[in-house]
């Protein structure tokens, strides 16, 4: 496994947990609000190999209390599994970020009871979703498989949504509410421009824009909340 990315402690990424957040390379989609893009058209350079962040988490026991593997879209890797499972086996639980397009990973990750937390996105309605994640046309029925393993997991698990001014509606909140009903808790994230952005030209929502989307979908899961603007 190649480390594109490591961020050294963090107290956000993995909910109730002292953690790191490890970068993998590669992804399946090409979003245009990407903040991490260098990581999916493969132009970033690895940071380091997995025995070497093995050593770095070896030094941290007792400092750190999870890991949070994000990407790309870390399903993509073939060797995921067992470098999960080394994380695993020095005592470290695993949170897991994932597009939700590798339901066969996810099912193994699961099923190995390797990872104790997992974010999916959610990336829009599904009428919208191909043009939103930068692709002619998009098969769903991983990304709803995915959605039914979590939901019948056992494991603590969040939704979430990157809301950007051009390219979500309200009416794509009604469609994505009764898509991801029954999901213990669900996340606008707002967009926020930064260099590493592929295309110019995206915004932001308004936060009233985002409290109106949040109570459309309120009534389909446990709770809703903002991430990224005062509301």
């Amino acid at each position: 496994m190649k480390i594109y990315g490591l961020q050294k402690m963090t107290l956000l990424d993995f909910p109730g947990h002292v953690a790191c957040t490890v970068f993998t390379g590669g992804c399946n989609y090409r979003c245009p609000f990407c903040h991490n893009y260098e990581l999916v058209d493969g132009t970033a350079e690895p940071l380091m190999d997995e025995e070497e962040l093995l050593a770095f988490l070896k030094k941290r026991t007792g400092l750190l209390d999870g890991v949070a593997i994000t990407g790309g879209e870390p399903c993509l890797s073939g060797d995921l599994i067992s470098f999960v499972r080394r994380i695993r086996e020095m005592g470290f639980p695993v949170k897991l970020d994932t597009n939700g397009c590798f339901p066969d990973v996810l099912e193994a990750l699961l099923s190995g009871g390797l990872i104790s937390y997992a974010a999916m996105d959610i990336k829009n309605s599904p009428e919208r979703y191909a043009a939103t994640v930068g692709l002619d046309r998009i098969d769903l029925a991983p990304v709803e498989r995915s959605m039914a393993l979590l939901r019948n997991s056992g494991i603590d698990y969040e939704l979430r949504t990157t809301v950007v001014k051009e390219l979500h509606s309200a009416d794509d909140f009604r469609a994505i509410g009764p898509w991801i009903q029954g999901a213990p808790r669900y996340f606008l994230q707002c967009f926020t421009d930064r260099d590493t952005v592929p295309f110019s030209g995206l915004s932001a929502p308004s936060a009233e824009e985002l409290k109106t989307y949040a109570e459309i979908v309120r009534p389909y899961v446990g709770s809703v909340e903002i991430r990224g603007v005062e509301v």
